[in-house]
């Protein structure tokens, strides 16, 4: 054997030993998202876990979302997998490594400086899509040099100067090769939520009181990250703020430029506009799906902003059934909104979601983790869910759609 062949071999072999007991370790410590969740709480400073684990009113749109993927019952076939399956999806042409992808989330870089780099970073390496929203950290441009393969973008309804900006951030996502255009339609107002205010969050600026950067003293690991990255930006929004724009200019820009409910007139617009796949994010109602349709939306994504907006709406997961049969596979759905397991994302599936998307299990992954939060949880979640396919004896995605399913909560909607 060639002594330099046999020095190469060792070195991976090393390499892969390290990691398997990096990943190990982890596994040990945060066996699940819950167990990111608890440590998230400790880790990082008290406004910073308050903003990413809170919702509209007293949180029970978040409660409401769980308690419903809770309800659901798979019944198992025996005898049929010897082993598990892959759990490989197509979306919108494109192959991903599994039916989970990280929603668009505002300022996650509060909950951990640097947030959306390492986000990007994470799919990427995982082969999932990441959604880079409208008020994130990256860029368009270099989310694309991050995640080229997996890179989808978000957009809010900015409709001042006939949708100038709007149209300017699109003409950027083509130029760049974003691969998912996604326009969210469910927040046609801002709504307050409480313990973001109680916090010091709820002014519309970022500007720290005593408390705040006491909590950040207390919290080394976030202060190093803070250091390293700086404080969260709107970075697609701050070209236009104008020449010099602070931190707070541009979340004040943000604020103006941001509000109302696409209109269908508008969607069509953008649909005109963007030939790659679209997506149009926040649909609750069978009707307002087939609408969409009409207009040559590619995706459907259900979603109630997880609990984020209002908490009077119904679970995603339990309008998401009456969604799939309306549009009946002329455009892919998504879901998200509580999404918290693999046994969870195997609900969505068996109930006809071609995927589905988290949040809050990322920024608690941020949280309890800081660079390395995101790829854990997505290591967690693409094994959760190889192993409740097996455990239902689905060999496939497509053959989890065949389960037997108790769903409680299951919404009927009426025609017309």
């Amino acid at each position: 054997m060639d002594d330099r062949t046999g020095a190469t071999r060792m070195t991976v072999s090393s390499q892969e030993q390290s990691a398997y007991r990096g990943g190990t370790a982890l596994r040990r410590r945060y066996p699940t998202i819950a167990y990111l969740r608890q440590h998230a709480r400790r880790h990082v400073p008290y406004f910073a876990f308050e903003y990413c684990d809170g919702g509209a009113g007293s949180d029970k749109g978040i409660a409401r979302n769980w308690a419903a993927l809770d309800a659901i019952e798979l019944v198992p076939r025996y005898g049929v997998m010897p082993s598990l399956p892959s759990c490989e999806v197509e979306l919108f042409g494109r192959r991903y490594a599994a039916p989970i992808g990280i929603a668009p989330m505002g300022g996650p870089a509060l909950v951990w400086p640097g947030a959306d780099l390492y986000l990007a970073q994470a799919a990427q390496q995982a082969r999932v899509p990441y959604v880079l929203g409208t008020v994130g950290g990256l860029t368009i441009e270099q989310a694309t040099e991050i995640a080229p393969d997996v890179l989808w973008f978000q957009l809010y309804r900015m409709a001042r100067n006939d949708h100038a900006l709007a149209f300017d951030i699109l003409r950027r996502a083509e130029a760049a090769g974003v691969n998912v255009f996604v326009l969210t339609v469910d927040v046609p107002v801002r709504t307050t939520r409480p313990r973001e205010v109680v916090v010091g969050l709820g002014g519309g600026k970022f500007s720290p009181d005593l408390r705040m950067i006491f909590d950040m003293l207390r919290s080394p690991g976030w202060l190093m990250a803070l250091a390293k990255h700086g404080h969260p930006r709107f970075a697609n929004l701050k070209p236009y703020a104008g020449e010099g724009a602070g931190t707070n200019d541009v979340i004040a820009f943000t604020r103006n430029e941001i509000g109302g409910a696409f209109t269908w007139d508008e969607i069509a617009r953008f649909r005109d506009r963007w030939k790659r796949p679209l997506v149009l994010k926040g649909v609750m109602h069978p009707a307002d799906a087939a609408k969409a349709v009409s207009l040559g939306i590619d995706g459907i994504w259900v979603s109630n902003h997880g609990g984020r907006q209002i908490e009077a709406l119904p679970a995603s997961i339990d309008v998401l059934p009456a969604v799939v049969s309306e549009v009946s596979g002329h455009a892919s759905v998504i879901l998200d909104s509580g999404v918290r397991s693999g046994t969870d994302v195997v609900r969505a599936l068996a109930l006809g979601a071609n995927a589905t998307f988290a949040g809050k299990a990322f920024l608690w992954g941020l949280g309890a983790l800081g660079a390395d939060g995101p790829k854990h949880a997505i290591d967690l979640l693409i094994d959760e869910t190889r192993a409740a396919l097996g455990q239902i004896g689905a060999h496939s995605l497509a053959q989890a759609k065949s389960v037997v399913i108790r769903h409680p909560g299951a919404l009927a909607f009426s025609k017309g």
